[in-house]
Order: C-alpha cells, then sequence, then structure tokens
C-alpha cells in the first residue's frame, strides 16, 4: 500500500471529531441494517489507574491504614458492604447496586509480569495480549472480525469518542467513533458533503476509498440520528461529559438500535500527588453517571439485556508516597454490572495486604478470564478464537 493511501486512510475525517472505517458498514445500505443480539455490552474505561484501594477500602485491615495515614478513608466514611469491605463514600449508586445484586466486584485482577508504564498497560488490556508481545488488534475489533455472533453476523460497535482506541480495532472491521452525534449528522448534511460522499466509485483507489467512507459516514451520521429522535428515555443524566456520553448510550439503547456494543471513558485517574479530592470527584462523576444510565435503562426495560464492564489499566501502590498520593500498581479491581448476573456481590477475596508483590497487590484473576466470560456468555462467541488462547472464564454473567 502506497505512503499516500496510508495517510488517507489515516486522516480522512479525523478533524471532524469521527473514524469511519468502511467495512463497518458492510457496503452502501442501511449502516445497521444487520439485526443484533438483544444482548447489550457497555465497556467503560477508567484512564490513568484509578486507586482501586480507595475504591473499594478494607477498612477493617489496620495496614492499609498505617500504608496510608493521610490518604486512608477513614473506616466511619466508609459505606460498608460486607464486615470488611465497603466503597468510597461518593459511591452510593454503587453501593444501591450491591444491596440489590446488581454488580459484581471482581478483586485482583491482572495479568502476569504487570507492566507499570500506562501506554503500555492500557495497550495489554485493549489487545488481550500478554505482557510481551505486541498486538495491533484489540479484543472487541477480532470480535468484529470473527463474525462469531450467533444473532449478527457483522456486529457492530461504536465508541463515544474523538478516535478510536485500540481495543474496536479489527484486522478488517472496525467501530464506529463519534463523541457528539448531532454534530456529526449537522456536518454530514451540508449539501456539498452529499454530493461528494454520493460520487461514484471510480479512479484511483484513494479516492475509491474516501468516497466510500464519505458515503458510509453520511449514512451512519443519518442513522444514529434517527435512532436517537426514536427513544422514549426521560433519564435525567450528570451534564457533563462522560454523562452525556452514557445519556447518549442510553439513548440509543432505548432506541431499538441493532449496536451491540458501547465503549466510553472517564480519563484523569493518575493520582500521583492531592489524590483525595481529585480521585474523590472522579468517582463521584462515575458514580453519578453509571446510575443514571442504569436508572434509564430500567425504565426502559433494557436492563435485563445490558452488561456493563468498568476497568482501569492498573491499580496503585498500596503505600502512598509523599505528596498525598500513590503511585502506579499492579493489580486492581474490576466492576461488572448487569440486570442479569450469575454471581453477585465480591467474586474473590479482598487483597491480601500481607501477601505483596514488589509493594503491589498480586494478581489473581486474569483480566482476560472475565472478556472470556463476555465473549462466551454474553455475546456468544467462542472466546479462544477472540483471545486467541483459551481461558478459565469467570462465573459472573
Amino acid at each position: 500500500m502506497s505512503s499516500r493511501r496510508i495517510f488517507i486512510k489515516k486522516s480522512v475525517l479525523a478533524s471532524a471529531g469521527t473514524w469511519l472505517v468502511p467495512q463497518f458498514l458492510g457496503g452502501h445500505s442501511n449502516a445497521f441494517n444487520n439485526k443484533a443480539h438483544d444482548n447489550k455490552l457497555v465497556v467503560i474505561q477508567l484512564s490513568g489507574g484509578n486507586d482501586g484501594l480507595n475504591t473499594v477500602i478494607p477498612y477493617q485491615n489496620d495496614i492499609y491504614y498505617n500504608s496510608r495515614p493521610q490518604i486512608g478513608i477513614p473506616k466511619k466514611e466508609v459505606l460498608q458492604l460486607t464486615d470488611n469491605g465497603g466503597l468510597h463514600p461518593v459511591m452510593k449508586h454503587f453501593e444501591a447496586l450491591f444491596k440489590v445484586g446488581d454488580i459484581c466486584i471482581v478483586n485482583n485482577v491482572g495479568y502476569p509480569n504487570a507492566e507499570r508504564s500506562h501506554f503500555r498497560s492500557m495497550d495489554i488490556w485493549h489487545t488481550a495480549s500478554n505482557a510481551n508481545e505486541y498486538w495491533q488488534t484489540g479484543w472487541l475489533g477480532r470480535w468484529l472480525d470473527s463474525n462469531c455472533n450467533s444473532s449478527n453476523k457483522s456486529g457492530s460497535l461504536l465508541e463515544l469518542d474523538d478516535s478510536l482506541s485500540l481495543t474496536v480495532k479489527g484486522e478488517h472491521i472496525k467501530g464506529l467513533a463519534c463523541s457528539n452525534i448531532e454534530k456529526l449528522q449537522k456536518m454530514t448534511a451540508f449539501p456539498f458533503y452529499k454530493q461528494i460522499a454520493n460520487q461514484s466509485l471510480q479512479g484511483s483507489p484513494e479516492l475509491q476509498y474516501m468516497y466510500k467512507t464519505m458515503l458510509e459516514t453520511y449514512q451512519s451520521a443519518e442513522y444514529l440520528q434517527t435512532q436517537i429522535s426514536k427513544s422514549l428515555s426521560k433519564g435525567s443524566y450528570p451534564m457533563n461529559k462522560f454523562g452525556q456520553s452514557l445519556k447518549t448510550i442510553g439513548n440509543l439503547i432505548s432506541s431499538g438500535i441493532d449496536t451491540t456494543v458501547f465503549y466510553t471513558s472517564l480519563s484523569g485517574f493518575d493520582t500521583h500527588a492531592n489524590q483525595q479530592m481529585r480521585q474523590s470527584k472522579l468517582l463521584e462523576t462515575l458514580d453519578a453517571g453509571v446510575g443514571a444510565l442504569i436508572s434509564d435503562l430500567k425504565s426502559q426495560n433494557r436492563w435485563q439485556n445490558t452488561t456493563i464492564l468498568i476497568f482501569s489499566e492498573f491499580g496503585r501502590r498500596v503505600k502512598e508516597n509523599g505528596s498525598k498520593g500513590t503511585d502506579h500498581g499492579a493489580a486492581n479491581q474490576a466492576f461488572i454490572c448487569s440486570g442479569k448476573l450469575k454471581k453477585a456481590g465480591f467474586y474473590n477475596a479482598l487483597p491480601s495486604l500481607l501477601e505483596l508483590e514488589d509493594g503491589d497487590i498480586a494478581q489473581e484473576i486474569d483480566f482476560r478470564q472475565i472478556y472470556a466470560n463476555i465473549l462466551q456468555d454474553w455475546l456468544f462467541c467462542d472466546h479462544s478464537e477472540i483471545l486467541q488462547k483459551s481461558f478459565t472464564p469467570t462465573i459472573i454473567l
């Protein structure tokens, strides 16, 4: 492939806050014309390495308080879930989910030979590779490639962002990234855009690629805006960027859209200094947004068919640093929320703070065991095909 063609493929429409690869649509007809399975998956990425020990708190553990004399969450403030574990005090919606059995908290999640680099560790989570492997496709991208969904042979995926993350990029099929559906629809409604998008696919491969991409973007924008207008959602969401992304997801799910997977993120969790206030605000944003989405889906009778996975690329060190913060660590917890859990509450024990690995929480659950569970029991795939290795799935879904 020529360097010019590669440039066009990597740059077309990027400045508009969208990124669409032609195979996403599978042709010039309706972008989402294949009926997807009823199950929906929402993935929320907490970028920066959320401090798991101040999120799910071992409030009866003296080692926790001795290791964090300045930033430890006082026992009296913890939202106590069990006799020894509780939540950060701002996470009241998560507490309510725990009480009704709509959340599973998986402790000590990670992978062997943990990386402390944000970029490398996130790549590992995105691709589901081993720490010593470098893959160019993501686990959800390979799900799109596989055509293994039992009800939809060309499953679809929407990322609420300005550009596609590695996790949704397959070898042949990639998801659609769009941070603002209304803005995208207005942009593609210009007569000039329609005229260019409907050019016959003649000329060089580069021009054919561009015309095809523009046409498919136009069709996608039109369809997404139509689906948003069909939504019966009356949910009240926070007005911040994260809350509005979840509002878009809630509106689309309640509209009956065929899209199966939705991906979004919340950033800012790299709390090396002054962690208490920063993390508190972020967890409050997460809690309010997820609470609003789930309340909305329940009111639309969509919760039984929706699963939410929440993860961060790594946890933080057990001991606080000298700047009232924490440094990059290893294992962490992951959250799985759903109206159809087989296992709710804590999936495994809270971290042992006596048996650390180089000052970090030891990994007990490989994150790919969670992926295997989602792929096998929620998206109805052969997980070993997608993950390129067989794992023992968690028994959560």
